[in-house]
Parts: C-alpha cells; sequence; structure tokens
C-alpha cells in the first residue's frame, strides 16, 4: 500500500514485541506502525527483550528502526505510554520518566470513548512462576526459544515444498492441556484484579495469546505479540475494541488461520 494514509484509531496497545531476540517479528511491527496511527498508544510490556540481551548481544537495525517509529510517532503528538513487563523489568525503576515523550509506568487506568475504565497492565506480576521459581521461568523461556527455532525450521521446509505457513507454538498451545489450563488460570486472576481495581476491564500481554472476551462485569483483553501472531488492539472513536492482525499480509504467512482454543468449555480464536 504504497503512499496509502495510515488508518488512525483512537487508541493502540501492542506488546511483547521483544526486541533484542531472533524471534523478534520487527520488519512485520514497522510495516503495521506505517499503516497504523493512534492519539494514545499504550506498549504494554516486553517491549525490549532483556533476558536475552544478557545472555548474548542481538539488535539488528530493524530493531532499531521500530524504536525510532514510536519516537517518531510520540514526537508528531501521540500519548505514548510503556508499560515495563517481566523481560523488561529494568525499566520499572523509571516508572514516571519520560524518554523522548514516552512515559515509563507498571500500570496505567485507560478511559475508552464509551467511558469505560480499563486497567493496563503487563500480567507478569499475576505469574507465580515468574515471581517464585525464577529459575524455572528462565528454563522455560529457553525451552520457547527451542519452540521458535522448531518453529522457523517448519516454516522452512513447508516454504520449500509449497505448503502454507503453519505454528508450531501456537498449536503446541492448543495441543498441550497445561498450556490451555495456564490461559484459562492467567484470565482469571487478571480478571479479578480488576475488580479489585474497581474498573471495567483489564487490557495485558504476557501469554502471547491475543483475545477480547467477556466474563460476567469484567471484559478480558490481551494485545497478543510480535513473535507469533503479529497482533495489536485498536480502539475506535466510538470505544469499541479490535484485534488486528497483521502476518496475513505478509509473505511468510499469507494465509495463517486462527486456530480455535478450547478454555473451560468456551471456544475462543487463538491468534
Amino acid at each position: 500500500m504504497p503512499g496509502a494514509e495510515p488508518r488512525t484509531f483512537r487508541s493502540m496497545f501492542i506488546s511483547d514485541i521483544h526486541l533484542g531476540s531472533k524471534a523478534a517479528k520487527a520488519d512485520f511491527l514497522i510495516d503495521f506502525l506505517r499503516h497504523h496511527d493512534a492519539d494514545i498508544i499504550y506498549l504494554v510490556g516486553d517491549i525490549v527483550d532483556g533476558w536475552r540481551l544478557r545472555r548474548s548481544w542481538h539488535w539488528p537495525q530493524s530493531h532499531n528502526d521500530v524504536v525510532q517509529k514510536l519516537l517518531r510517532k510520540a514526537r508528531k503528538g501521540a500519548s505514548i505510554t510503556y508499560i515495563a513487563g517481566n523481560h523488561d523489568e529494568f525499566a520499572r525503576q523509571f516508572q514516571g520518566v519520560h524518554f523522548g515523550g514516552i512515559v515509563v509506568a507498571d500500570r496505567a487506568i485507560h478511559e475508552t470513548a464509551d467511558g469505560k475504565r480499563l486497567l493496563v497492565i503487563h500480567g507478569d506480576q499475576f505469574d507465580t512462576v515468574v515471581h517464585n521459581q525464577r529459575w524455572l521461568a528462565y528454563l522455560g523461556d529457553y525451552a520457547y526459544d527451542g519452540a521458535m527455532l522448531v518453529n522457523r525450521v517448519i516454516t522452512r521446509l513447508r516454504q520449500l515444498f509449497g505448503l502454507s505457513y503453519w505454528s508450531f507454538s501456537s498449536w503446541a498451545k492448543v495441543k498441550v492441556k497445561k498450556a490451555v489450563n495456564f490461559i484459562g488460570s492467567f484470565q482469571t486472576v487478571l480478571t479479578d484484579e480488576a475488580r479489585r481495581s474497581h474498573v471495567d476491564g483489564v487490557i495485558c500481554g504476557h501469554i502471547h495469546h491475543a483475545a477480547i472476551e467477556n466474563f460476567e462485569d469484567v471484559q478480558y483483553i490481551n494485545t497478543g505479540d510480535w513473535v507469533e501472531s503479529c497482533t495489536a488492539v485498536v480502539e475506535h472513536f466510538d470505544g469499541r475494541m479490535e484485534i488486528l492482525t497483521w502476518a496475513h499480509v505478509l509473505p511468510e504467512a499469507p494465509d495463517e488461520p486462527f486456530i480455535p482454543m478450547l478454555i473451560e468449555d468456551r471456544v475462543v480464536e487463538a491468534a
């Protein structure tokens, strides 16, 4: 869409970019940001992957371009809030500090155009493995690296045989019962936190599973990620929330379908 005007929304929520990791789809995100704009932007954690950068330095030009693209949007007047996550927890020591027009926070309250108050938080604060069994969280991170490596190998092989894109990691989330149970538990504790905070809903990231669901009186929204599914959540000017998926327009994943995931007898669509 060369020269096309970007689609503009009232607000945009992006999380789990993992800049500094080889799995980050920075080129996809740059293309998305080129074609989408918003007055208010929330970066909902794990934007920079400090865990991987400590292990080995990986920062190609495309990762720097993502940062520059966001800073440029701030200079043009977008209000940008950086919510720290567990992979970029170093940012939590800078709460309230502005960097090039981007303010750092641990959590925020966003008010939608139709008057709803939504808690914006990464969500790792409610992951007991991250906080109580740190070594297991790091071990899981290595395992995730392995899954993404398998993902890349399978993608290349399928391309050689003329087959469509298929995500091993998404398939694993559907097939592994413990992963499905974890997602369901995560949704429960986040909606409980929204109730404790006396808000109408919660917007989070962390588990790389995009969703918009209603749990009785609370709306649960997860932004997904830019490692597997390439999703963002946007708010229209009437307050309506929507998940946008960008990977399907790119050559590497031309027709990637959503995979239905069964959680507590409800079928939702997993990006």
